[in-house]
């Protein structure tokens, strides 16, 4: 199935994982500004800058992808996600196994943030199962079921609850893209150019793998942030797809 996404350039369908800490994640976007669209606040640095990062990286002009896989009760997931939105996320994920309700909250808090201030609604994300995870750690936590039954079932809830869509490795993305049609926001981590190293990353795939598989957006972050050259690094990737 063709993804909605495919008009738009795929330099602004990659998302620029800043791991790292505030100095290093503004000397980057000053490298990367007018290249990169997107960039990734996780939690290593949002948990030691609060607020202030994302509201420094969109002033510089960037999309804030807020990736900090809410989950607990619906009360406090539906706070975090207003919390969210109001810092300048433009983008958050929640972790879809926390279930309908618990999504269905985070998104109530997102939307009613940004009707307050009058802006569109931030992109809302299911996470299904973390790209460090084989079906080995899954069986650990007491997941027996596939890889691909998992990540599928867990999809399938967040649309349910009305996210935008999910997080899922691109070795799924083509699985997702026939199941939630053309629309959904599928974004993958666990890229990696050819010849990267996989790092802590199990189920990886390259930047044209993943798109051509129906990946919406793809996260890449040390390929190009520990690279001697990180805009040299990120044209490569583009010219790659």
């Amino acid at each position: 199935m063709l993804s909605a996404f495919e008009a738009i350039p795929a330099k602004d369908r990659i998302i620029v994982a800043f791991d790292c800490d505030a100095q290093e994640a503004l000397r980057l976007a000053d490298l990367l500004k007018g290249k990169a669209l997107w960039v990734k606040v996780g939690m290593t640095l949002y948990y030691a800058e609060g607020p202030s990062i994302v509201r420094a990286l969109k002033e510089k002009g960037f999309k804030v992808f807020l990736d900090l896989k809410f989950h607990d009760i619906p009360h406090q997931v539906k706070g975090a996600a207003a919390s969210a939105v109001r810092s300048g996320a433009d983008m958050i994920t929640m972790h879809a196994c926390g279930g309908i309700s618990m999504m269905q909250a985070g998104l109530a808090g997102a939307q009613e943030v940004s009707e307050l201030l009058g802006e569109g609604s931030p992109v809302t994300l299911g996470i299904t199962v973390l790209t460090s995870m084989d079906e080995r750690t899954l069986a650990r936590v007491g997941v027996s079921r596939p890889m691909e039954e998992q990540v599928s079932s867990l999809a399938r809830l967040a649309r349910e609850a009305g996210l935008s869509g999910v997080v899922a490795s691109p070795q799924e993305a083509a699985m997702l893209r026939e199941a939630l049609g053309s629309e959904a926001y599928i974004v993958t981590p666990g890229v990696r150019p050819a010849g990267s190293a996989k790092g802590d990353q199990s189920r990886v795939a390259t930047p044209a793998a993943a798109f051509a598989a129906g990946a919406s957006h793809i996260v890449v972050g040390r390929p190009i942030t520990q690279a001697e050259d990180p805009a040299a690094a990120f044209d490569a990737i583009v010219a790659s797809i």
